[in-house]
């Protein structure tokens, strides 16, 4: 029963954020909002949502090491697993801005994590301390996009979808990532108890994994259709709104209790891969299928080494 809670929940977590980001996305044109402002703001809100809902509730519940194994274990899959399968399909162009700009602040939030952590506790002011960068963060890309005259910036797309249907598909998302989100959590922790495994475990594994599928499957397809939808700037981003957004507004509500002890290796892994990212970025026009081969062998290493550490 709770395989099946944990199966159900993501499934209804993946269809509710897809028809949430549609909606959302079609009113954002609706209301003549720039291409630019909406994949900063309303995409990035949007795709990081289950993460953000299955951290919040698994932190309001009890399992604050569900919340924090969520965020970990996602930020190593979208680097080894997710960017890794993408190019080892096709490989992908260096994105200057992914190195010059988003990937400092990502190293930057994840550093802090760390530190934030080591007293084995989110605290609120923390959590408070990362939304504010976040605003401030995507603030300031928008604003030196605009500067920039980009023509997205000026010129927001137009859509054929009627309104009541983009309300229908907002509403109808917003439901299901809440019902989504409450089965997995559930569903997760109960697998926890029943295997004999710790629920970090079950969070890095099972729960960040199945909150990272909608991006993977997204990443897939463009890959496989060669189409320059996935960038190291949307990876590298997503990691950035994972700690800034996911852990900061989880830790604004309620302070998030959990060993550094615990995590420890998944932290080290999660700082590595990043670390790792840049010197792929640094040197070449693109990151080609031998680096999704040896970040594809990582992650299924990390895999492993969670595994029997249990």
């Amino acid at each position: 029963m709770d395989l099946l809670y944990t199966l159900g929940g993501a499934a209804v977590l993946i269809l509710g954020a897809e028809l949430l980001l549609r909606g959302a996305v079609h009113l954002a044109f609706r209301a003549r909002i720039s291409p630019l402002v909406v994949g900063l703001t309303v995409v990035s809100l949007g795709t990081s949502l289950p993460e953000l809902l299955v951290s919040l509730v698994a932190a309001l519940k009890g399992s604050p090491e569900i919340a924090i194994g969520n965020v970990v274990g996602s930020n190593i899959a979208n680097i080894s697993l997710v960017l890794g399968a993408c190019v080892v399909v096709f490989p992908i162009d260096v994105d200057r801005e992914a190195r010059r700009i988003h990937w400092p602040v990502m190293m930057a939030a994840t550093l802090l994590f760390v530190l934030f952590l080591a007293d084995d506790r989110v605290a609120r002011w923390e959590g408070l301390l990362f939304v504010v960068a976040l605003v401030a963060y995507v603030a300031w890309m928008i604003i030196r996009s605009r500067r920039q005259g980009r023509r997205s910036a000026e010129q927001p797309l137009r859509t054929t979808m009627p309104v009541g249907r983009a309300l229908l598909f907002l509403i109808i998302g917003a439901a299901g990532l809440g019902s989504g989100s409450g089965w997995f959590v559930d569903g997760a922790s109960g697998l926890a108890r029943g295997l004999g495994v710790s629920e970090r475990l079950i969070g890095v594994t099972i729960v960040a994994v199945g909150t990272s599928m909608p991006e993977l499957i997204a990443s897939l397809v463009a890959a496989f259709r060669k189409q320059p939808d996935i960038s190291l700037g949307n990876l590298v981003g997503s990691n950035i709104f994972n700690i800034l957004f996911i852990i900061g507004t989880s830790a604004t509500i309620t302070p998030i209790e959990a060993s550094l002890d615990t995590f420890r290796t998944d932290l080290v892994m999660m700082t590595a891969i990043a670390l790792l990212l840049y010197p792929m970025m640094r040197f070449g026009d693109r990151v080609g299928r031998w680096q999704g081969v040896g970040l594809l062998a990582l992650y299924v290493g990390y895999m492993v080494l969670a595994l029997v550490q249990g």
